[in-house]
Protein backbone atom coordinates (compact mmCIF):
# COMPACT_ATOMS: atom_id res chain seq x y z
CA UNK A 1 0.00 0.00 0.00
CA UNK A 2 1.20 3.55 -1.08
CA UNK A 3 -1.06 6.28 0.96
CA UNK A 4 -0.31 9.38 2.37
CA UNK A 5 -2.57 11.55 4.75
CA UNK A 6 -3.80 14.23 1.81
CA UNK A 7 -6.27 16.43 4.54
CA UNK A 8 -7.23 16.99 8.64
CA UNK A 9 -10.49 18.56 9.65
CA UNK A 10 -12.56 18.91 12.43
CA UNK A 11 -15.95 20.54 13.09
CA UNK A 12 -16.17 22.14 16.42
CA UNK A 13 -19.77 22.40 16.33
CA UNK A 14 -21.49 19.55 14.96
CA UNK A 15 -23.55 20.20 11.61
CA UNK A 16 -22.28 23.72 12.08
CA UNK A 17 -18.68 24.78 10.44
CA UNK A 18 -15.44 22.72 8.97
CA UNK A 19 -11.71 23.39 9.66
CA UNK A 20 -9.25 22.40 8.03
CA UNK A 21 -5.79 21.30 9.64
CA UNK A 22 -2.05 20.87 9.07
CA UNK A 23 -1.72 18.86 11.65
CA UNK A 24 -3.68 17.46 15.11
CA UNK A 25 -2.13 15.54 18.02
CA UNK A 26 -4.87 12.68 19.23
CA UNK A 27 -5.13 10.95 22.52
CA UNK A 28 -5.88 6.95 22.60
CA UNK A 29 -9.70 6.25 23.04
CA UNK A 30 -10.05 9.75 22.65
CA UNK A 31 -12.01 11.76 19.98
CA UNK A 32 -10.17 14.42 17.54
CA UNK A 33 -9.62 17.28 19.94
CA UNK A 34 -11.93 20.01 18.94
CA UNK A 35 -14.10 18.15 16.79
CA UNK A 36 -17.92 18.22 17.28
CA UNK A 37 -17.06 19.59 20.84
CA UNK A 38 -20.35 21.43 20.76
CA UNK A 39 -23.88 20.78 19.06
CA UNK A 40 -26.69 22.93 18.88
CA UNK A 41 -30.04 21.63 20.15
CA UNK A 42 -33.04 22.31 18.62
CA UNK A 43 -37.02 22.44 20.39
CA UNK A 44 -37.53 18.95 20.11
CA UNK A 45 -34.55 17.71 21.71
CA UNK A 46 -34.34 16.45 25.43
CA UNK A 47 -32.76 18.18 27.90
CA UNK A 48 -29.68 16.22 28.60
CA UNK A 49 -26.16 16.79 28.60
CA UNK A 50 -25.39 13.20 27.69
CA UNK A 51 -24.75 11.59 24.32
CA UNK A 52 -27.13 12.86 21.32
CA UNK A 53 -28.19 11.64 17.85
CA UNK A 54 -27.49 13.86 15.25
CA UNK A 55 -31.88 14.08 14.71
CA UNK A 56 -31.47 16.34 18.00
CA UNK A 57 -29.23 19.13 16.76
CA UNK A 58 -28.86 21.36 13.57
CA UNK A 59 -27.06 19.12 11.19
CA UNK A 60 -26.56 19.48 7.11
CA UNK A 61 -29.08 16.92 6.77
CA UNK A 62 -31.87 19.20 7.51
CA UNK A 63 -30.55 22.88 6.97
CA UNK A 64 -28.13 22.09 3.77
CA UNK A 65 -27.12 25.96 3.74
CA UNK A 66 -25.04 24.77 7.31
CA UNK A 67 -22.49 23.18 5.27
CA UNK A 68 -21.43 26.40 3.41
CA UNK A 69 -19.76 27.40 7.71
CA UNK A 70 -16.30 27.45 7.84
CA UNK A 71 -14.77 27.71 11.67
CA UNK A 72 -11.32 28.69 12.07
CA UNK A 73 -10.34 27.86 16.28
CA UNK A 74 -8.73 30.54 17.66
CA UNK A 75 -5.32 30.62 19.84
CA UNK A 76 -7.63 31.82 22.87
CA UNK A 77 -9.98 28.86 22.21
CA UNK A 78 -12.51 31.26 20.46
CA UNK A 79 -14.36 30.25 17.23
CA UNK A 80 -14.90 32.18 14.63
CA UNK A 81 -17.61 31.20 11.53
CA UNK A 82 -17.92 32.53 8.66
CA UNK A 83 -20.91 32.32 5.34
CA UNK A 84 -21.31 33.66 2.59
CA UNK A 85 -24.08 35.41 3.56
CA UNK A 86 -23.48 36.42 7.03
CA UNK A 87 -21.63 38.43 8.85
CA UNK A 88 -18.31 36.51 10.78
CA UNK A 89 -19.03 35.37 14.30
CA UNK A 90 -16.76 35.46 16.85
CA UNK A 91 -17.84 33.36 20.14
CA UNK A 92 -16.47 31.49 23.12
CA UNK A 93 -19.00 28.63 23.23
CA UNK A 94 -19.24 28.32 26.76
CA UNK A 95 -21.05 31.69 27.04
CA UNK A 96 -22.07 32.70 23.39
CA UNK A 97 -24.79 29.93 22.92
CA UNK A 98 -26.76 33.05 22.32
CA UNK A 99 -24.96 34.99 19.92
CA UNK A 100 -24.35 31.64 18.01
CA UNK A 101 -28.60 31.18 17.71
CA UNK A 102 -29.29 34.70 15.92
CA UNK A 103 -26.16 34.30 13.93
CA UNK A 104 -27.77 30.75 12.71
CA UNK A 105 -31.69 31.60 12.04
CA UNK A 106 -31.46 33.11 9.05
CA UNK A 107 -29.65 29.53 7.60
CA UNK A 108 -32.00 27.47 9.37
CA UNK A 109 -35.27 26.35 7.48
CA UNK A 110 -37.99 28.34 9.26
CA UNK A 111 -39.83 24.72 9.09
CA UNK A 112 -37.77 22.87 11.36
CA UNK A 113 -37.77 22.97 15.03
CA UNK A 114 -35.87 25.84 16.26
CA UNK A 115 -32.32 26.13 17.95
CA UNK A 116 -32.20 26.03 22.02
CA UNK A 117 -29.50 25.19 22.75
CA UNK A 118 -25.50 25.27 22.81
CA UNK A 119 -24.51 22.12 24.63
CA UNK A 120 -20.62 20.78 25.01
CA UNK A 121 -20.30 17.38 24.03
CA UNK A 122 -19.51 14.23 26.64
CA UNK A 123 -16.20 13.14 26.67
CA UNK A 124 -16.13 11.01 24.08
CA UNK A 125 -17.81 13.79 21.55
CA UNK A 126 -21.07 13.71 19.76
CA UNK A 127 -20.08 12.09 17.05
CA UNK A 128 -22.77 10.47 14.89
CA UNK A 129 -21.78 7.07 16.51
CA UNK A 130 -21.25 7.62 20.09
CA UNK A 131 -18.20 6.70 20.63
CA UNK A 132 -14.60 8.30 20.35
CA UNK A 133 -13.77 7.54 17.26
CA UNK A 134 -12.60 9.51 13.91
CA UNK A 135 -13.82 9.40 10.32
CA UNK A 136 -11.45 8.22 7.97
CA UNK A 137 -12.24 8.71 4.31
CA UNK A 138 -10.51 7.97 0.84
CA UNK A 139 -10.54 10.16 -2.12
CA UNK A 140 -9.76 7.05 -4.67
CA UNK A 141 -13.79 6.17 -3.65
CA UNK A 142 -14.73 9.76 -3.86
CA UNK A 143 -13.88 9.86 -7.40
CA UNK A 144 -15.59 6.87 -7.66
CA UNK A 145 -18.93 7.74 -6.45
CA UNK A 146 -17.93 11.29 -8.61
CA UNK A 147 -17.77 9.02 -11.72
CA UNK A 148 -21.32 7.36 -10.84
CA UNK A 149 -22.96 10.64 -10.34
CA UNK A 150 -21.30 12.57 -12.97
CA UNK A 151 -19.48 15.52 -11.00
CA UNK A 152 -16.90 15.90 -9.45
CA UNK A 153 -17.81 16.04 -5.13
CA UNK A 154 -16.27 17.74 -2.31
CA UNK A 155 -14.83 15.35 0.58
CA UNK A 156 -16.66 18.23 2.37
CA UNK A 157 -19.92 16.87 1.79
CA UNK A 158 -18.78 14.00 3.92
CA UNK A 159 -17.45 15.64 6.90
CA UNK A 160 -14.33 13.43 8.03
CA UNK A 161 -11.32 13.45 9.69
CA UNK A 162 -8.20 11.94 8.18
CA UNK A 163 -8.40 11.91 4.44
CA UNK A 164 -6.45 9.84 2.55
CA UNK A 165 -5.07 9.46 -1.10
CA UNK A 166 -3.16 6.56 -2.63
CA UNK A 167 -5.47 3.85 -2.05
CA UNK A 168 -8.07 2.09 -4.48
CA UNK A 169 -11.44 2.63 -4.26
CA UNK A 170 -12.98 1.42 -1.50
CA UNK A 171 -10.25 -0.18 0.10
CA UNK A 172 -10.67 0.92 2.91
CA UNK A 173 -13.61 -1.34 3.52
CA UNK A 174 -11.40 -4.59 3.49
CA UNK A 175 -9.68 -2.45 7.24
CA UNK A 176 -12.28 -3.14 9.75
CA UNK A 177 -10.78 -5.26 12.69
CA UNK A 178 -7.49 -4.42 11.39
CA UNK A 179 -5.11 -1.51 12.77
CA UNK A 180 -4.10 1.33 10.36
CA UNK A 181 -0.62 3.28 11.15
CA UNK A 182 -0.56 7.15 9.81
CA UNK A 183 2.41 9.36 11.21
CA UNK A 184 3.20 8.36 15.10
CA UNK A 185 -0.58 7.42 15.85
CA UNK A 186 -2.23 3.72 15.85
CA UNK A 187 -5.77 3.32 14.75
CA UNK A 188 -8.16 0.15 14.78
CA UNK A 189 -10.66 0.91 11.94
CA UNK A 190 -14.09 -0.25 13.66
CA UNK A 191 -16.85 -0.05 11.36
CA UNK A 192 -17.72 1.09 8.12
CA UNK A 193 -20.01 4.48 8.10
CA UNK A 194 -23.58 4.64 6.80
CA UNK A 195 -24.41 8.14 5.36
CA UNK A 196 -27.43 10.44 5.07
CA UNK A 197 -28.90 13.26 3.33
CA UNK A 198 -26.14 15.63 4.56
CA UNK A 199 -24.10 14.87 1.87
CA UNK A 200 -26.73 16.04 -0.62
CA UNK A 201 -25.94 19.54 0.25
CA UNK A 202 -23.24 21.49 -2.06
CA UNK A 203 -20.87 23.33 0.23
CA UNK A 204 -20.04 25.78 -1.80
CA UNK A 205 -23.51 26.81 -2.67
CA UNK A 206 -25.23 25.41 0.46
CA UNK A 207 -27.95 23.66 -2.18
CA UNK A 208 -29.09 19.99 -2.24
CA UNK A 209 -27.63 19.22 -6.17
CA UNK A 210 -26.77 15.69 -6.15
CA UNK A 211 -28.15 12.42 -4.43
CA UNK A 212 -24.69 10.79 -3.20
CA UNK A 213 -26.26 7.85 -1.01
CA UNK A 214 -28.77 6.56 -4.11
CA UNK A 215 -25.87 6.60 -6.19
CA UNK A 216 -23.79 4.40 -3.56
CA UNK A 217 -26.93 2.16 -3.19
CA UNK A 218 -27.94 2.10 -6.74
CA UNK A 219 -23.80 1.42 -7.69
CA UNK A 220 -22.70 -0.52 -5.04
CA UNK A 221 -25.81 -1.38 -3.14
CA UNK A 222 -24.81 -0.51 -0.18
CA UNK A 223 -24.96 2.89 1.41
CA UNK A 224 -21.56 3.84 3.17
CA UNK A 225 -18.47 6.11 2.54
CA UNK A 226 -15.53 6.09 4.93
CA UNK A 227 -14.45 4.09 7.88
CA UNK A 228 -14.54 4.72 11.98
CA UNK A 229 -11.14 4.44 13.48
CA UNK A 230 -10.59 4.05 17.72
CA UNK A 231 -7.10 5.93 18.31
CA UNK A 232 -5.13 2.99 19.64
CA UNK A 233 -1.53 4.83 20.05
CA UNK A 234 -2.01 8.38 20.32
CA UNK A 235 0.68 10.89 18.59
CA UNK A 236 1.07 13.63 16.02
CA UNK A 237 -0.26 13.29 12.77
CA UNK A 238 0.97 15.65 9.82
CA UNK A 239 -0.62 16.40 6.11
CA UNK A 240 1.72 14.23 3.97
CA UNK A 241 2.09 11.44 6.62
CA UNK A 242 2.35 8.00 5.31
CA UNK A 243 -0.34 5.30 5.79
CA UNK A 244 0.28 2.02 6.36
CA UNK A 245 -1.56 -1.44 7.98
CA UNK A 246 0.15 -3.37 10.84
Amino acid sequence: MSAHLAQIWRHPIKGIGSEPLETVTLAKDAPMPGDRAWALQHDGAAQTTDWQPRKNFLVVANGPRLAQVRAITEPDGRLTLSHPDRPALSLAPAKDGPALIDWVRPLWPETAPAPRTLVAAPPQGMGDNGRAELAILNLASLRALSDVIGQPLEIERFRGNLILDGLAPWEEFEWVGKSLCIGAVTLEVTARIERCRATEANPKTGLRDVQPVRALHTRWRHRDFGVYARVETGGMVTQDNKVSLT
